[in-house]
């Protein structure tokens, strides 16, 4: 008996489920009612004029066999009240099961096993509403944030150095002239829908022994071999957005070939070197006292400026201070749209120092460096992790939050850490702490 009656729930919940399933498209939002009240207008009216027509025949013909059949289909013979409640319940089944057969037809093979129709609509509908958010930097900490804000907002931007002059990308940019491929690759493939086979082969590197090609990324060939087709880099990077159905844009500070070089202390020797190349400023003995562009002042790209101009927010880092951020912050016109833009100006201090750039570094050394090199504070809030510090490797320590920092900037601290990388960014902590945060200045968002 128990069985049964475990059997018989489990139906029911079955059917409740479906039925959500379908309540669900009516959900507000999703644009699907105001199309649904048309067809039900349109096929009541065409009801009513079938009806009327029916009835004209049924009043002016002749008495026949068929006029007592169609007296009977009419349900003559019950209250006008049921009659209208049976053909009304016929009716929206007739039509419910109409748009169901033509959603599996037409849709059917577009739909995926792992997500309905109707979850894909919403998170569409829910993106594109979103705010515009403009992430600035480059390397694996603003890939980390673009994995989590894209599923919030459609709407988002990605500002990426143009400086990089190592491995694949320096290889490149040496022997074809191109602008360096490899942050827009990594956030190219961050941005991605479907981050399965055709990413994965974006982010493929040829291993040792394949000849020319080791080193190199598929995605590096694959932008390089787009620039040539396309003409320019920015076409290559939106044909590969189509490629990879990326959410967002991602854009190069400047279309400009930069080269970042940076004056490094001897701290035994107390001389200053001038050490050209992003790739070789991690590699350079010594404290560095300042990186610079050559050439000094590059033009923006001006669709990153207009984006920095009309965001809700606009986030710098996490990422390489100095060969990831500033490269991007030196060009001119990029930090002059951040000073000048209305958004939220939010920096992301990294979880943990980088070998060669800061090593030994506080949340506040990092500010500092900034201020140093923009000549004043451009951000509205700073967040950085509150966790305990610890080293992550020999090498690799946290970075600490200096006392009395909050008297000087408005820092929000919270737990950021991802607990498989403890020294990276936790995507989804990252991104809710910053919605919060543009929440609070703008209002509820529908997220």
């Amino acid at each position: 008996m128990d069985k049964q009656w475990d059997q018989q729930v489990n139906a029911w919940k079955k059917r409740w489920q479906k039925i959500r399933g379908i309540l669900r498209w009516l959900r507000p939002g999703l644009g699907v009612k105001r199309w649904l009240i048309v067809v039900l207008g349109g096929t009541t009216l065409l009801a009513v004029g079938f009806g009327l027509f029916v009835l004209d025949v049924y009043r002016k013909s002749p008495e026949t066999w068929w006029l007592p059949l169609l007296s009977a289909l009419s349900l003559r013979s019950l209250p006008r009240l049921a009659r209208v409640t049976i053909f009304s319940i016929l009716g929206l089944g007739g039509i419910t099961a109409g748009l169901i057969g033509i959603y599996k037809s037409v849709l059917g093979p577009f739909i995926r096993t792992d997500r309905t129709v109707v979850d894909s609509i919403v998170k569409h509908r829910t993106r594109k509403s979103g705010p515009q958010i403009v992430a600035v930097g480059g390397g694996h900490g603003l890939a980390a944030l673009l994995r989590g804000l894209k599923h919030k907002t459609e709407n988002l931007y990605a500002v990426v150095t143009v400086a990089d002059d190592g491995g694949s990308s320096g290889r490149l940019r040496e022997t074809l002239g191109i602008l360096p491929p490899g942050d827009v690759r990594n956030c190219l493939a961050a941005l991605s829908d479907d981050e399965d086979l055709l990413t994965h082969l974006f982010q493929y590197r040829f291993a040792n022994g394949n000849g020319s090609l080791e080193g190199h990324s598929f995605g590096n060939l694959f932008i390089s071999a787009l620039v040539e087709v396309t003409g320019n880099f920015e076409s290559a990077i939106a044909e590969s957005g189509r490629v990879l159905a990326v959410s967002g844009r991602v854009l190069p500070s400047t279309l400009d070939h930069v080269i970042l070089e940076a004056d490094i202390l001897d701290p035994d020797s107390g001389k200053t070197t001038r050490v050209l190349g992003e790739s070789q400023i991690p590699e350079a003995q010594g404290k560095i006292k300042r990186v610079m562009l050559n050439p000094e002042k590059p033009a923006a790209n001006p669709q990153a400026v207009q984006a920095i101009l009309s965001a809700d927010m606009v986030v710098v880092g996490p990422g390489s201070l100095f060969t990831s951020i500033l490269s991007n912050l030196l060009v001119p016109d990029i930090s002059a749209a951040l000073r000048t833009t209305q958004a939220l100006k939010v920096f992301v201090v990294n979880l943990a120092t980088q070998q060669g750039e800061t090593d030994g570094f506080s949340c506040g050394d990092h500010l500092q460096e900034l201020e140093n090199h923009l000549m004043g504070n451009l951000f509205d809030i700073v967040v950085a992790n509150d966790q305990p510090p610890g080293e992550y490797n020999q090498r690799v320590e946290g970075v600490v939050i200096d006392p009395g920092l909050g008297a000087k900037y408005r820092v929000y601290t919270a737990d950021l850490v991802d607990r498989d990388y403890p020294w990276r960014h936790d995507s989804e902590k990252l991104t809710e702490v910053l919605l919060n945060l543009l929440a609070e200045r703008t209002g509820p968002l529908t997220l």
